[in-house]
């Protein structure tokens, strides 16, 4: 199993990072489509998400525009994703804790739960700040650096 992030969250993601960027300032959607090559009229719909989950604030008008609700360093692209799509990795659209797997296959649910965890260290820690500082955590470097982090497998 592999994550899938929906491109809705993968677009929410790089219009707050390009929000994370531009230093506080508000951006229009338009400037915010533009600069991350997102369709306008999805990426508006995306930021009334992030608005109604408080993680970005929105003013109307020739001074208005959207910005982030919180420092940048307090925003983890968990937050983001679930903001977006709901709960980090679900099985069949379920949460791992209410699968019910028995037999040989019972283990199944404990690998779901630690992939789930592992998720969340990651997704969690990072935040919009490391992104824009271009200074990712150590732990997640060390992981993109391990051989074979960067080669796509194919199913065998």
């Amino acid at each position: 199993m592999s994550m899938r992030l929906s491109a809705r969250a993968d677009y929410a993601l790089r219009a707050a990072i390009e929000l994370a960027a531009s230093g506080g300032g508000p951006a229009t959607s338009d400037q915010l489509a533009r600069a991350q090559q997102i369709p306008a009229k999805f990426l508006e719909a995306i930021l009334t998400q992030l608005r109604r989950a408080g993680l970005v604030r929105s003013q109307r008008g020739p001074e208005g525009g959207f910005w982030l609700a919180r420092p940048p360093g307090d925003i983890s692209l968990a937050d983001i994703i679930r903001a977006i799509d709901g709960p980090l990795v679900g099985v069949r659209g379920e949460r791992p804790e209410n699968l019910g797997y028995v037999g040989a296959a019972e283990p199944l649910q404990t690998v779901w739960i630690a992939l789930r965890a592992s998720e969340r260290a990651i997704l969690e820690e990072v935040t919009l700040a490391h992104l824009v500082t271009g200074s990712l955590p150590e732990r997640v470097r060390e992981l993109a650096h391990l051989p074979g982090s960067w080669e796509a497998r194919a199913a065998r």
